[in-house]
C-alpha cells in the first residue's frame, strides 16, 4: 500500500485574481504557480506520489507548468471544489494510499515541517488540518456596514492546507457529501461524517494566493525570486577498438571507438555532470554507479534525462549549458548542429539554451596524441531561493 498521496486542487477559474490565465498558472520567479506548488510535494520525502485535479480546458497549461516533474496523470475536476476533490479520490482508489494530503494549487509556499506535522496527526486521528489561531478582534458587521457587535476570538482558527486525512476515511465522507450543501473545506466534509479531525500549527507564510494583491506580495518576496545556480562537469574516455565514437549522443563514424562502461559519451557524461553540480546533486557516479552492471553499454542520454529531471523537481529551469569538446580526431564540426539539437531535445529546452565547441590542444597531452577524447561542461540553471 502506498502511504501518502498529496491531491493537488488545481481546477478553479480563480476570478477573484481577474486575468485570461487562471491564477494557478500566474508565473511568479519565473515559474507558474502550480510547479512552486506541486514541487513543495516533490521534494518531500514522505509524500509518494502526487495527481493534481485539473479543469479540462487547462491541459495544455498543465502539461507545461509541470514538465519534468514526477507526477501522476491528471483528473479532471467538478463544478465545485467539493466536486473536484471528490473526483481527486475516486482516481486514488486502485492505489488505496494510507493517507492523502490535500492541498490548494494557490498555496505555494507551504513548508515541508508543516507538512510533517499534518501527517505525524494522523497517527491519533482521521485527520489533521494545519491553522493559525485568531489574534485580532473579531466584528460582525451588518449590511450597512455598520458594527453590530464583537465576536468572542477564543477557540477560533484559520483553516490552512494542506488537509491530511486516512484516505478510506475521507473519500466515504465525500461519497456521502454528495448532493448535500456545499462545504467550504474537506475538513468540513470530514466533520459532516463525525471523523475526529486535529488541529497542528500551521505557518504564517503558508498564504493562498486569491486577490491580485496577493500575487503582487509573492512576487515581492525575496524567496520567489529565481537565483542563478552554475555547475561545470569534466570527462575523459579513452580510444579502444570500434568503428565509431558516441557524442551528444550522435553516432560518428572513426577508426576507433571509445571504452566505458556506459557508451563512453564524453559530451552528455560532462554536460550531466555540470547540471547535476549546479543543483548540487552530486555527481554521475553518484546517481549510476560503475559498478552496478544495469548501467553496461547504457545509453548515456538517460543520466542527462535524470539531471534535467532533478532541475525540474527543485522548480528550476536550465539557462544554458555549454560543452568544449577537446580531441585532434575526429573532426566534429560537421555533426555541432546535430549535437546542439539532440541535447536541447533530451533536456526539453531551445537549442538556442545549448553551445557545442571543439578544441585541440595542439597535439600536446593524451587528446593530443590521440589516446582518447576529453569534454568540459558548464551549466547555469536558475532556482528558487528555497530550492
Amino acid at each position: 500500500m502506498t502511504e501518502c498521496v498529496a491531491l493537488v486542487v488545481a481546477a478553479g477559474r480563480g476570478e477573484r485574481l481577474g486575468g485570461d490565465v487562471p491564477k494557478q498558472y500566474q508565473i511568479v520567479g519565473g515559474q507558474p504557480l502550480l510547479r512552486h506548488t506541486v514541487s513543495r510535494f516533490v521534494d518531500h520525502p514522505r509524500v509518494d506520489a502526487i495527481r493534481v485535479v485539473i479543469h479540462p480546458d487547462d491541459r495544455p497549461r498543465y502539461q507545461s507548468a509541470v514538465a519534468g516533474l514526477p507526477v501522476l496523470e491528471p483528473v479532471a475536476g467538478g463544478a465545485t471544489r467539493q466536486e473536484s476533490v471528490c473526483r481527486g479520490l475516486e482516481s486514488l482508489t486502485e492505489g488505496n494510499p494510507r493517507h492523502v494530503l490535500i492541498h490548494d494549487a494557490a498555496r505555494p509556499s507551504v513548508p515541508g515541517p508543516l507538512i510533517d506535522r499534518v501527517l505525524d496527526a494522523l497517527g491519533a486521528h482521521d485527520g489533521a488540518v494545519p491553522g493559525l489561531q485568531l489574534t485580532d478582534t473579531l466584528k460582525r458587521a451588518g449590511s450597512d456596514g455598520t458594527i453590530l457587535n464583537t465576536v468572542d476570538r477564543s477557540g477560533l482558527w484559520r483553516a490552512q492546507t494542506p488537509q491530511g486525512f486516512a484516505f478510506q476515511a475521507i473519500l466515504q465522507a465525500h461519497r456521502a457529501a454528495v448532493g448535500g450543501p456545499e462545504l467550504t473545506d474537506d475538513a468540513a466534509v470530514a466533520e459532516a461524517a463525525s471523523l475526529t479531525v486535529s488541529l497542528v500549527e500551521g505557518d504564517a507564510g503558508n498564504v493562498k494566493v486569491t486577490t491580485a494583491d496577493d500575487l503582487e506580495r509573492l512576487v515581492a518576496s525575496p524567496n520567489s525570486a529565481p537565483e542563478t545556480r552554475v555547475g561545470s562537469g569534466y570527462d575523459v574516455h579513452r580510444f579502444g577498438p570500434g568503428d565509431h565514437v558516441m557524442l551528444a549522443g550522435i553516432v560518428i563514424s572513426h577508426d576507433r571507438g571509445l571504452e566505458g562502461h556506459s557508451d563512453a559519451d564524453v559530451v552528455l557524461h560532462a554536460a550531466t555532470d555540470a547540471i547535476l553540480g549546479a543543483v548540487g546533486a552530486g555527481d554521475i557516479g553518484d546517481h549510476f554507479p560503475p559498478s552496478d552492471p544495469q548501467w553496461k553499454g547504457a545509453v548515456s542520454e538517460v543520466f542527462l534525462r535524470h539531471a534535467a529531471s532533478m532541475v525540474a523537481a527543485a522548480g528550476g529551469r536550465i539557462v544554458n549549458l555549454d560543452v568544449t569538446v577537446i580531441c585532434e580526431r575526429p573532426r566534429v564540426g560537421d555533426y555541432r548542429t546535430a549535437m546542439v539539437e539532440n541535447i536541447a531535445s533530451i533536456l526539453g529546452t531551445d537549442a538556442r539554451r545549448v553551445s557545442v565547441k571543439a578544441t585541440t590542444t595542439e597535439r600536446l597531452g593524451f587528446t593530443g596524441r590521440g589516446e582518447g577524447i576529453a569534454a568540459q561542461a558548464t551549466a547555469a540553471i536558475a532556482i528558487p531561493v528555497n530550492g
